[in-house]
This record gives C-alpha cells, sequence and structure tokens, in this order.
C-alpha cells in the first residue's frame, strides 16, 4: 500500500511513512531485530528514500529501533528484564488510571462494555482477527484511561506503552490465556460501572500480569531456540 501524500509543494510525506512504519513495528509484523532498510521501505510505501530516512531517525528517537555504526537502523530488542520494568510501570499507573475512570461518573460504560464484548466475540470465531483485536484491545485500554480525567497520565502512559505492544498480540496467547484476558475486560467493566475504584484497580492489575507472563513465556522459548 502506498502512503505516498503530496503536500502543497509537492514534496513527500515524512509523517506519513513514519506512521506506517511505527504500525508495523508495534503490530509485531517488524520484529525485534529486523533490519529497516531504506530501499525495500520505500518501495514497499511507495515514496523515496528520503522521507523513509526522516521517518527511521524519528523511531530512533522513540525507542522503537537502534542506529547502528556502517550497518544501518533494525527494530529495537527488548530482554525480559526491560519488558519486566516496563510492564510494573504500567501496572502502576493503568490500575490508577481504572480506579479513577470508576469514580468518574462520566465514564461511558456503555461503550467500554461494547469493546468489551466485540473482543469476545472475536476470541470465539474459529479464525480469530488478532489485528482487530489488537485495536479493540489499545481502544479499551486508551479509554479508560482518557476516562480517568487525567491527561498527564494519558501521556506518560502513552510514552511507555509502545515497547511492550512490540511483542503484545494475541496470536500468541494460548486459549485459556485469551479467555481469561476477555474476562477480565467485562470484570473491569462490571467495577466501574459499580464505580468500586479498588475494585476495578485490582482487576487491571492482574490483567496486566497475566498479559505480561503470556508475553514473557513466549520470549523466553524465542531465545531458547
Amino acid at each position: 500500500m502506498s502512503v505516498r501524500q503530496e503536500s502543497q509543494n509537492g514534496g513527500l510525506s515524512t509523517d506519513l511513512a513514519y506512521q506506517s512504519i511505527r504500525a508495523q513495528i508495534l503490530s509485531g509484523e517488524l520484529e525485534a531485530g529486523a533490519w529497516l532498510r531504506e530501499s525495500e521501505l520505500a518501495t514497499q510505501l511507495g515514496v523515496s528514500r528520503t522521507p523513509v530516512r526522516e521517518a527511521l531517525g524519528r523511531l530512533v528517537a522513540d525507542g522503537l529501533a537502534k542506529h547502528e555504526p556502517n550497518r544501518g537502523v533494525r527494530v529495537e530488542e527488548w530482554t525480559p528484564r526491560d519488558l519486566d520494568e516496563i510492564y510494573d510501570l504500567r501496572l502502576l499507573l493503568e490500575s490508577h488510571g481504572a480506579a479513577m475512570a470508576a469514580l468518574n461518573p462520566s465514564t461511558d460504560v456503555a461503550m467500554l462494555g461494547r469493546l468489551a464484548s466485540e473482543m469476545s466475540s472475536i476470541t470465539e470465531q474459529r479464525h480469530p482477527d488478532f489485528g482487530r483485536l489488537t485495536e479493540l484491545n489499545n481502544n479499551f485500554h486508551s479509554g479508560l484511561l482518557e476516562y480517568s480525567g487525567s491527561e498527564r497520565l494519558v501521556t506518560v502512559v502513552a510514552s511507555i506503552v509502545q515497547v511492550p505492544l512490540v511483542r503484545q498480540t494475541f496470536a500468541r496467547y494460548t486459549q485459556a490465556e485469551l479467555r481469561r484476558s476477555m474476562d477480565h475486560h467485562h470484570e473491569i467493566v462490571s467495577a466501574v460501572e459499580a464505580g468500586d475504584a479498588q475494585w476495578a484497580e485490582a482487576v487491571m492489575r492482574a490483567h496486566l500480569r497475566a498479559g505480561w507472563s503470556a508475553m514473557h513465556r513466549h520470549l523466553v522459548a524465542s531465545r531458547a531456540k
């Protein structure tokens, strides 16, 4: 798919090249350690190498890619210890956000419930659309944070959550892990609807810890190969 976008002066958009490559990294399509070749990406995206080069520089600054002198740019790799630290931060921040959302009378519980139900429906299909499931999951978590009422919390979580998302793909979950994750979503909705901050916080902590457990298992297995 081409991301060619003509501006008023006929230039190509670095922003769209950046967004496209970033999405491939976060979805896992471009795996950790993969080389990001300017020429290959330019051909794939239908742009010249200049916007790709600039996009890669932004990805390096974001911490999603790493520049290796005389070799090029590759998708950043994270150790279990790195991801453990990041998930610990998510546990603190997102569980607090869930508690705040539970206390917010303006929280759209119906919307959160619809997201939880659609996610459950996808996992029950014979061939689940994991891309759609990940999108809905991101919407669920970001929605909760927005209803926390804290813009600073939203910004801080967004700055750290992109790293674990590189490895978070529901396709790697076992059926039991998928069911547990979906059940957590519904229980979080129930806690928010009840206005019970402690309940919402506790379930979010369990939800994130269970997700990290699944990713840690996959990471350890992949490194053992």
